[in-house]
């Protein structure tokens, strides 16, 4: 390569991936257009790769720019790190994206939000649904925390449960399973289910409980997220479980009605993960007291 990656060209490089074009990424960085264009040659030269390339009226970036991103942010935010010594939530102007599934975002991501933007109103909570549970995304920089059930296993992931969730069951207020207060598994049985999993499975910790007791419940439907199933039990005849968090908050609006399952379900643990290099990191540390302090 005949040209030198520093800091300000790495600059350059994320601002034109974040706009995707030249004008608005020189307005973004205060550089004039030309020296901005300038900077994308000099990048194009030191990469190998044109970055942005015409696409109708626009510009869209390359495959190497989209895979090289997240990377390049991380270090960017490892940089500011090391010379930014004062730490100002008013001043600070940052995206944090996180991954999380849509029952937990349901319940958090309001009032996470809020309270944000009290403190820095210059932050934006890019919540993004779960695709896969791989530590890679919060390694390479693709997000800045997860939220959800299960763990990292990897020395370079820092993990705190910030709550624990039992599931309860619901129903549609007028439906007959609603008259009783707590109804026993044997009725639940009574009635279709729908299931809640992203893997697309019927059976679950509940279906083991029934078949120690000699019981068997049908799954009428599978539905990727709670969220999802509080929606489909608010207009059917279904039963299914929810988080408790989701059911208190929602069931009024929803029309539903919850209660305990008469059963020794396991409880889940809703964990924060991130990666070690931010563990330091004061816009992250107050992230992460934020969320804790958000929880309804």
């Amino acid at each position: 390569m005949s040209e030198q990656l520093d800091l300000n060209l790495l600059r350059v490089f994320d601002a034109l991936l974040r706009d995707g074009s030249v004008t608005a990424a020189a307005e973004r960085l205060h550089l004039s257009i030309p020296a901005t264009s300038r900077a994308l040659g000099r990048l194009r030269r030191a990469m190998g790769d044109p970055i942005l390339v015409r696409a109708g009226r626009g510009l869209a970036p390359t495959p190497f720019a989209l895979h090289t991103a997240p990377r390049v942010r991380s270090l960017l935010e490892e940089a500011a790190s090391l010379v930014n010594t004062e730490f100002s939530l008013a001043a600070l102007d940052r995206t944090f994206t996180i991954r999380i599934n849509d029952g937990v975002a349901a319940t958090l991501a309001t009032a996470a939000a809020e309270a944000t933007a009290a403190a820095a109103p210059g932050v934006t909570l890019r919540f993004v649904a779960e695709g896969s549970e791989s530590a890679e995304a919060l390694r390479d920089g693709s997000i800045d925390l997860d939220i959800g059930v299960g763990t990292h296993p990897a020395p370079d992931i820092r993990s705190t449960v910030l709550y624990r969730e039992r599931l309860v069951a619901a129903v549609r207020a007028d439906s007959p399973l609603g008259r009783h207060r707590r109804p026993t598994l044997a009725q639940l049985c009574h009635h279709p289910h729908v299931s809640a999993s992203r893997r697309g499975l019927a059976r679950g910790p509940l279906d083991d409980v029934l078949a120690a007791a000699g019981l068997h419940r049908h799954v009428a439907a599978v539905v990727p997220t709670a969220a999802v199933a509080a929606l489909v039990i608010a207009s059917s005849p279904y039963v299914g479980l929810l988080p408790q968090r989701l059911a208190e908050q929602y069931a009024g609006a929803l029309g539903l009605r919850w209660f305990p399952v008469p059963a020794d379900l396991p409880e889940l643990d809703v964990r924060l993960s991130w990666h070690a290099r931010l563990d330091a990191d004061p816009a992250q540390q107050w992230l992460r007291t934020t969320l804790r302090d958000a929880l309804p």
